[in-house]
Formats: C-alpha cells, sequence, structure tokens
C-alpha cells in the first residue's frame, strides 16, 4: 500500500478518528482482518482436540512431543524455503496451506477408519502437527502482510488486523465448545480445513489488490519468482545483524515464556485444589488475556506505534518481563502470577507482536518468506526447548520459585536492550540508511 495519499476531503470519518483507518484503506483491511480470524479460528478449533490427545498419550511424553515439534520444523523450514524459491509468492502459499489441509484430512480419516489401539500414536502426531501448523499458518499470513503493507501503513493497522486474529481465536475456541460433544473431535478437523480453504481466498483477493496497486511500476509481480536455494533462510539470517537480532529477540521472548509457564504451573498446582478449579483458573486467565487484548488492538496499538516508534513498542514487553519477574521472586503467590501472567500476555499480543511483524516490512521478499519462516518456528521452538531445560537445571540446582523468577531478570534486561537496538535499525532499513 502506498506511504502517501491524498489530503482527506471532507471531516475523518469515525474509523479515522478511533483507530487511524483511511478510507481508502477499508477493503483492504478487512480483507487482512478476515484472513487472520480464519487462520485463527482454524487453529483454535484444533487447539483443544491436540492437547487432549497430548494428555491421552501420557504428560510424561510432553516433552518428547516438544522435542518432536522441533525435529519437525528443522525438516519442513527448508522446504518452504524451497518453494519460495521457485514458484511465485501466489502459488507456494496456496501449495503449504493446501498441504496443511489435506494433512488435516489424512488425520480425520486416520481418526474414523484406524482401530482403536492406534489412537495414542496418532493423537501425538496430531500434537506435533498442529503445533507446526499452528507457527507455520501464522508466519505465512504476517509474511504476506509484510508483502502488501509499507511501513507507514504497518505501524497504523497492524493492531487492527491482530484483533481479527484474536476475535479468530475466540470464535474458534466456541466453535469447538459448543460442537465437540455434539459431533465429536474428527469431524472438527474438516471444520477447521475449510476455515483454511477461506483463508487461502482472502489470500488470493488480497494479493490481486496489492499486485493491482504496484503493476504501473513493477509489472507482473504477482508472478515474480524469488530464487535462491532451500537453506536460504539460515544463511539470511546468519549473515544480517539485523535478522540475527530478530533470532535473539525471538530468542528471549520464549525463554521467558517457558519460565513464567513452569512458574505458573508450579504456583497453580500449590494454590488451587481440583483439576476443574484449576481448569477455571486457565479459562478466566484467556478470558482477561482475549478481552483486554481486543480493546487495545483496535483502539490503542496502531497509534502507539505510529506516535513512539516500533522499537519503544518493541521495548514493553521485556519492560513488562522484567517488573513482573522480579515481583514473583519477590512474592511467588497466585494473585502476583495471575497479574503478570495476564500483563505479560495481553503486552505481547496486543503490542509486540505488531511490532515485531513490522520490522520485516522493510526488508526483501526472500528475507520476509525465508528468514521470517525460520525465526517464526525453528527459532521459536529453540527458544522453547532451551526455556524448559534451563528450567529443569535451575530446580535440579535447588533454585526455588522465586530463585527461578529472579534469573530471569538479566535475561529480560537484555532482551529490553536488544529491543531499542532494533527499533534503531528499523529506522534505517526504512530510510534506507547505509548500515
Amino acid at each position: 500500500m502506498s506511504e502517501t495519499r491524498p489530503a482527506a476531503q471532507g471531516r475523518p470519518s469515525v474509523l479515522q478518528v478511533i483507530a487511524g483507518i483511511h478510507r481508502d484503506e477499508r477493503a483492504v483491511l478487512a480483507q487482512s482482518a478476515l484472513y487472520f480470524f480464519l487462520i485463527m479460528a482454524s487453529y483454535f478449533i484444533l487447539r483443544p482436540i491436540r492437547d487432549q490427545m497430548g494428555v491421552a498419550g501420557g504428560v510424561r511424553n510432553l516433552p518428547w512431543l516438544f522435542s518432536g515439534t522441533l525435529l519437525v520444523m528443522l525438516a519442513v523450514s527448508p522446504m518452504f524455503s524451497a518453494l519460495v524459491s521457485r514458484w511465485p509468492r501466489k502459488r507456494f502459499v496456496a501449495w503449504s496451506y493446501r498441504a496443511l489441509m489435506l494433512c488435516l484430512l489424512a488425520f480425520y480419516v486416520a481418526l474414523v477408519g484406524l482401530p482403536e489401539s492406534s489412537q495414542v500414536w496418532i493423537g501425538r502426531a496430531f500434537f506435533i502437527w498442529v503445533s507446526v501448523f499452528n507457527l507455520f499458518a501464522v508466519s505465512v499470513f504476517w509474511a504476506v502482510m509484510a508483502d502488501v503493507f509499507k511501513s507507514e501503513s504497518s505501524r497504523r493497522l497492524y493492531g487492527v488486523i491482530a484483533a481479527g486474529g484474536t476475535l479468530g481465536a475466540l470464535a474458534g475456541g466456541v466453535v469447538t465448545t459448543v460442537l465437540v460433544e455434539v459431533l465429536g473431535a474428527p469431524p472438527l478437523l474438516l471444520i477447521s480445513l475449510v476455515m483454511l480453504e477461506l483463508a487461502l481466498w482472502c489470500m488470493f483477493a488480497l494479493t490481486r489488490r496489492s499486485d493491482s496497486e504496484v503493476e504501473a511500476t513493477r509489472p507482473n509481480r504477482g508472478n515474480e519468482i524469488i530464487g535462491g536455494s532451500a537453506i536460504d533462510g539460515f544463511k539470511l539470517a546468519i549473515r544480517s545483524p539485523y535478522l540475527l537480532g530478530m533470532c535473539g529477540y525471538m530468542l528471549l521472548y520464549t525463554i521467558g515464556s517457558t519460565f513464567l509457564y513452569f512458574l505458573q504451573a508450579q504456583i497453580v498446582d500449590s494454590s488451587i485444589d481440583g483439576r476443574a478449579a484449576q481448569t477455571a483458573y486457565f479459562a478466566n486467565v484467556d478470558i482477561w488475556v482475549n478481552g483486554l487484548t481486543l480493546v487495545l488492538q483496535v483502539f490503542l496499538t496502531g497509534r502507539l506505534m505510529a506516535r513512539i516508534g516500533v522499537g519503544l513498542t518493541l521495548a514493553a514487553l521485556p519492560l513488562v518481563s522484567i517488573i513482573g519477574f522480579a515481583g514473583l521472586g519477590l512474592a511467588p503467590v497466585l494473585f502476583a502470577v495471575v497479574v503478570f501472567t495476564v500483563a505479560r500476555r495481553v503486552t505481547n499480543f496486543a503490542f509486540s507482536r505488531p511490532a515485531r511483524e513490522a520490522l520485516f516490512v522493510p526488508l526483501s521478499r526472500g528475507e520476509k518468506y525465508k528468514a521470517k519462516n525460520l525465526i517464526d518456528t525453528v527459532v521459536y521452538r529453540v527458544g522453547d526447548q532451551i526455556g524448559a531445560w534451563t528450567n529443569g537445571v535451575l530446580i535440579w540446582l535447588g533454585l526455588g520459585i522465586g530463585g527461578i523468577a529472579f534469573s530471569a531478570v538479566p535475561l529480560a534486561a537484555i532482551w529490553l536492550v536488544l529491543s531499542l537496538w532494533l527499533g534503531r535499525k528499523y529506522l534505517l532499513k526504512q530510510s534506507g540508511t547505509p548500515q
């Protein structure tokens, strides 16, 4: 989308006043938000089914499933990079999503057609596949957004687009809650498949509009082939300090998230009795997170990024993490973990994620699709594993909840400095200044 626009005619619209949306952006914004709504609805239909199958396969086996997810990510990332190298965007995105749909269809057939004795292993495979599906489908979505929007419009509109995903997450959870008792789990896979196909058609409409806007200056842009090799994602990330900084940002985010996940689990286990009460706790946290996130994404995210810039918006999450881990170290109680968990997740979804996606807008298409996919999938899961292993080592060394929480503070401080550095590099990339 164009960076410059003619002066607004007449009085500004309500949407422009409230969310900074210009009249000529409404159609592309609606398509983008609907696209993300459908992607997230498709995933959140599957997530409760995945979690149940993970438990049914044995809680002790969950660490192995996380390791299996990382191994699959390591295999899938270069395969996707190879597709990006050989085919235009419209084809490689379509083939990627339809490969996911074929997998869904295969799991449906396996769940309804194979004997009960094989269901545990099908469930384990499904757990790994859905974990890959989540990061992969969302990463491709944001890569398309970085290809469609320019720097100025991305800062204003990414929050509203993210709100579409939040609504999709809520809708997907409702679909599963309402229909699983009536239909059972397998038919829900087909509903998820339909959502994914509809998302693909939104992508087609969105990229047609985007390509037509730049046709005069870049003819046949939609059929351009990026080129390169299957391992370009790794090469690009290693050779670019900017992309390495993004890898560091993702690693520190996921390590901190894993620390908080285990700390929360310990505190909830010792403070709340009974599975039903614990389930209600997690449900209430999700309600608060989704509700607050939705309001902030619509009314504040775009204006905040436009006002203070991407770097300071990125820094909000590390700052919340420093305060939260320090507070949890001083008072490792249920109230502290509730406040910290809600604040951290809301800050991530409402501010950090849109700002992090804006970092990719000034980059080349190869970096947007290849390096970004590597960072969003492989690097993300590596951070998970590092966080889990480190937490285990700290427990083995005798640290309690407070000690582990305090140990995360220096990491969050490094993360804060890195956020500000990335913000500065983003401004240089955006302006075209040599670095």
